[in-house]
């Protein structure tokens, strides 16, 4: 037996076909082996056959896109299965009933769009590696399908439906939203669930004023419109705008352009359904008998009118009322009705009270409060309600009451979006929050609630057309909208209070927006269904928006409208009312603009300590790379000791602070560990090191060594250096230049305030370089009077000196100056000199990283310039290959001591113009904050008003001045000097 065993194993081995069977081995019999037998074969197992899935297709083009409806493949045990194509985009929507026949007032329909991320080839970048609860997007898009199909079910259809809609395929081009809902049409046109479909949905774009149909997503992005238009053959059912202040105009001639085009999606729904699609079901719909009816408006209705009619009643002295008059009625029938029909009672009531109200406002022109149809209702504004907030601002509209506030953060704040089309990041976010008490019930906070995102997204959109571009204004904003109290149209009270908080946010808006929402009542023939009589209400209240047939918000500024919403309940609306309403809307939005305008009409300047602070700081590599630390440590220590967020980029650090406190702890950190780039006049902070009898040695600066010299201790003489200062002491300095031996000079009395018996002049041939401040926003109102006459002159220098390079360095420029690397092979570049550099000798006091330094030739009759002197040693530790470069020291001061001598009247040309030097200049133009000179050979400067007051000047004056400072853009800074 072990030698068959073996044998066996060798066959196996040797093929390995050969199995147990083949070798007619039985299983295990009582724990051993045996042969089977020929006989125990079994039959030939018949062959799966090929199943056949009929499937049925349409296809049409629209707006020069082809789009295909397809069923029966896939999900055929849904009531209703469509998948709608649109070049590689494909979206199934799926339809179902409830078999129950459960007694209710309203239809339950659900309607849950989804977008998995194996759509496009990605696996989800969650813990769980799959997808969660619904994103904003997805409730977004599923209230875009449900509210064109609700109003299409028949009056006493309260079955639960369900709608699924899901993505299985994008590639990027096609927005899925619109595609799904037209697959939603048409699988309720397969159902057997009575519908009164079909319909279109179809989206409309516009580009340098060109409408475009169905547009991609590239061109969304380019578009000043985004129409979203749903309608059956004659009327509209659902409207979505977000639009860039578009005329109503022109929005009217969108939506005519939408609604034929819309209409396209009908036939092949229709010839679909001939082919696949079920006969319709009776389904029990929940009615009361005509009888019934009667005997419920006898009772109700004159209670009802008196209620209506009374205008001392508010909003919940009329709901108690009509409450009451509800459970009157039913003590009054109570032994009359059955069970079922005392359930659907309110309801009846509710249909009493409707046609009451209706017939009020159609027959006499009168509203609930007693408004006339276009008037809007008293509005109260307060900007800065929460003065230590970023922004914040109070709202009301009647009793309506919206608080809005706004919160700053840095970029990395913005919101990341898992969308499968449209932008990955958000920077501007619209937070809108209804509790139950606005309402005076009870209520539980869980979850993303529908309602809820989608008034804010509408208030998003309206305020998302007149913020400043990212590249301005680079924060991420956040406005939270808490509604205090409700009764009608919270979310356009959102946009106005979102639109104040914003300014008062110092955030620079192009326009104030405000929203109002329109309603309509209709009298309907009951024959023909038509519209016979109709009424538009301007700034409906909540009770208003319950009875009537339209809520249509619509949001804007002066210039034209940034969003629209549009819902209705009856079946449909012709679009020639709708056009109407666009005009009774804007007049109302007009009028609450006033009352905005009127509270705060430009955007508050943000000088206060308590403002949010963004500077962005540029440093080599390698200094990054030190402030990190290894693994981020230092970088996350500053963030937790400080409270500010950092963000590290490609040669940059962004900085977000809380205020300005944090953000001046934040740059004194970043400037110990890593440093800046050394400019003459810059103010630094620092630690003395050691104490000479000359003076004290300080480290800052991320480790640059410096001397303050006993003399510059402090304005009053200092005997010793250590009465003043001691080892370990932290202290201001300002760097006034480098000595001969190659130490950076430091100075800590010219950070003292200077004594009053001093004066205050600058004391002639000394050279202040202003600081350059970082690239902090601010609005126009902060900038500083230099900033504003620097940006004037730019506009004014010709452009002969703007487009030289060369020129500019050896005109504008000091005699010798600290340049950055990039500054230097710019020059280079301009100059001529990238190609030579290897082999050209260096000039006389260039410093390189790591070489010795080169003294300075100087003679006893040239006066000693501090800002001739160049910090070699300061650049080479920024990193990087930074280099310093000057001209020859003794041909400047030399030219520098020929023009004092001359007094200012040799003509100046770009090369004599430096430091010190004095010329008489002709008065060029006048300015709020100062003068541009013209200081001939076609040079421009400019003179800032000194502090204790303006003069008296006249265009073409005749002035003596000197060249005090360059701007950073090498724009010559004059002073005046005074005639002996």
């Amino acid at each position: 037996m072990a030698m068959f065993s073996l044998a066996i194993r060798a066959r196996a081995k040797a093929n390995p076909l050969l199995t147990r069977r083949a070798l007619h081995f039985r299983n295990f019999c009582n724990g051993r082996f045996g042969l089977s037998t020929s006989e125990s074969n079994p039959p030939d197992r018949p062959v799966a056959g090929t199943k056949f899935l009929e499937s049925f297709k349409e296809e049409f083009e629209i707006g020069s896109r082809v789009i295909s409806l397809e069923t029966g493949k896939i999900a055929r045990f849904a009531n209703g299965a469509v998948v709608l194509g649109m070049e590689e985009t494909k979206v199934l929507s799926t339809v179902a009933a409830a078999k129950g026949d459960a007694v209710r007032d309203f239809l339950p329909l659900t309607v849950d769009y989804q977008e998995k991320q194996f759509a496009q080839g990605l696996i989800p970048n969650t813990f769980m590696r799959r997808e969660g609860a619904p994103k904003e997007r997805e409730l977004l898009c599923g209230r875009l399908i449900d509210r064109p199909i609700r109003p299409l079910f028949s009056a006493g259809f309260y079955h639960e439906i369900q709608v699924m809609a899901s993505v299985l395929s994008s590639d990027g081009k096609q927005d899925p939203d619109v595609l799904a809902a037209n697959a939603t049409s048409a699988a309720l046109m397969l159902s057997d669930i009575p519908w009164g479909g079909p319909i279109g949905v179809v989206r409309i774009g516009r580009i340098c004023g060109q409408f475009i149909v169905n547009p991609t997503m590239d061109e969304l992005s380019l578009s000043d419109l985004n129409l979203v238009y749903a309608c059956t053959r004659d009327k509209t059912l659902m409207i979505d705008v977000q639009a860039r202040e578009i005329t109503e105009k022109d929005l009217e001639a969108g939506l005519r352009l939408a609604h034929p085009e819309a209409v396209k999606y009908l036939e092949p729904q229709i010839r679909l359904a001939a082919k696949a699609g079920k006969q319709k079901k009776e389904y029990k719909l929940s009615m009361v008998s005509e009888q019934f009816f009667e005997k419920v408006r006898k009772l109700a209705e004159a209670p009802i009118d008196a209620v209506f009619t009374d205008p001392s009643y508010g909003k919940f002295e009329r709901g108690e009322a009509l409450e009451k008059i509800t459970q009157d009625v039913k003590s009054a029938l109570g032994e009359e009705c059955d069970e079922q029909s005392l359930k659907v009672l309110p309801k009846v009531v509710d249909t009493v009270r409707k046609k009451v109200v209706r017939k009020r406002i159609i027959s006499d022109g009168f509203r609930l409060d007693g408004r006339h149809l276009d008037e809007v209702r008293p509005i109260y504004c307060e900007a800065g309600h929460l003065p230590i907030l970023h922004g914040s601002a109070l709202f009301n509209r009647g009793d309506t009451q919206v608080l809005c506030t706004v919160t700053l953060g840095a970029p990395q704040d913005a919101q990341r979006l898992d969308s499968l089309v449209g932008p990955p990041t958000k920077r501007f976010m619209l937070h809108y929050s209804f509790p139950p008490f606005c309402i005076d019930e009870i209520g539980k906070r869980a979850g993303l609630n529908r309602r809820e995102v989608g008034h804010g997204t509408l208030a998003e959109k309206a305020l998302l057309a007149v913020l400043p571009p990212e590249d301005d204004f680079p924060y991420t904003v956040r406005i939270n909208s808490e509604v205090m109290a409700s009764d009608g149209s919270t979310s356009m009270a959102t946009v106005c209070g979102g639109s104040m908080a914003l300014m008062d946010a110092g955030i620079p808006l192009r326009e104030h927006v405000a929203g109002v929402s329109v309603g309509l009542v209709t009298d309907v023939d009951r024959e023909s269904g038509e519209i016979t009589e109709y009424r538009i209400l301007t700034d409906i209240l909540g009770l208003e928006d319950h009875l009537g047939d339209m809520d249509f918000k619509i949001a804007g500024t002066r210039n034209g409208v940034t969003a629209i919403q549009l819902d209705i309940k009856p079946a449909g609306i012709p679009l020639d009312i709708i056009c109407e309403s666009l005009e009774p809307a804007r007049k109302g939005r007009l009028q609450i603009l006033d009352h905005m305008e009127q509270e705060i009409s430009v955007p508050r300047n943000q000088d206060d300590r308590n403002s949010p602070r963004l500077v962005t700081l540029k440093f080599s590599n390698d200094a990054i790379r030190r402030f990190i630390g290894p693994l981020g440590a230092l970088k996350r220590k500053i963030e937790e000791e400080t409270g500010a967020r950092i963000s590290v980029g490609d040669g940059t650090i962004t900085i977000a602070a809380k205020n300005q406190a944090v953000m001046e702890k934040v740059q004194d950190k970043v400037d110990f560990i890593v440093g800046r780039e050394i400019v003459v006049g810059g103010i630094y902070k620092g630690i003395v090191m050691s104490i000479k009898e000359y003076g004290a040695f300080v480290e800052f600066n991320g480790g640059q060594q410096g001397l303050l010299h006993i003399s510059e201790l402090s304005h009053e003489p200092v005997s010793r250096v250590s009465d003043v200062v001691s080892v370990g002491q932290q202290i201001s300095l300002m760097c006034i230049g480098q000595d001969v031996r190659g130490n950076i000079k430091l100075s800590r009395k010219a950070t003292l305030p200077r004594p009053e018996s001093e004066t205050k002049s600058v004391v002639e041939g000394s050279a202040p370089v202003t600081k350059e401040k970082p690239n902090i926003w601010a609005s126009p109102e902060n900038m500083s009077k230099g900033e504003q006459l620097e940006s004037t002159l730019e506009e004014l220098v010709p452009s002969k000196m703007e487009n030289t390079e060369s020129n500019r360095s050896a005109s504008l420029m000091p005699s010798v100056v600290i340049r950055s690397a990039a500054e230097c092979d710019e020059e280079e570049k301009s100059a001529g000199l990238s190609k030579t550099s290897k082999s050209a000798p260096k000039p006389k006091g260039t410093l390189k990283k790591g070489s010795k330094q080169k003294k300075i030739q100087s003679s006893d009759n040239m006066p000693d310039l501090s800002l001739s002197i160049m910090l070699s040693e300061s650049l080479s530790r920024m990193g990087g290959n930074q280099e310093v470069t000057s001209q020859d020291e003794g041909e400047a001061n030399l030219s520098d001591q020929n023009d004092k001598e001359t007094g200012g009247n040799t003509p100046v040309t770009p090369q004599k113009l430096k430091l010190g030097t004095k010329v008489t200049a002709k008065i060029y133009q006048i300015r709020a904050r100062g003068l541009v000179l013209d200081l001939g050979g076609g040079i421009r400067g400019m003179y800032k008003y000194e502090s204790n007051g303006e003069r008296e000047f006249t265009v073409g004056d005749e002035l003596l001045v000197q060249c005090s400072s360059f701007t950073s853009k090498g724009i010559p800074v004059m002073s005046m000097v005074e005639e002996e």
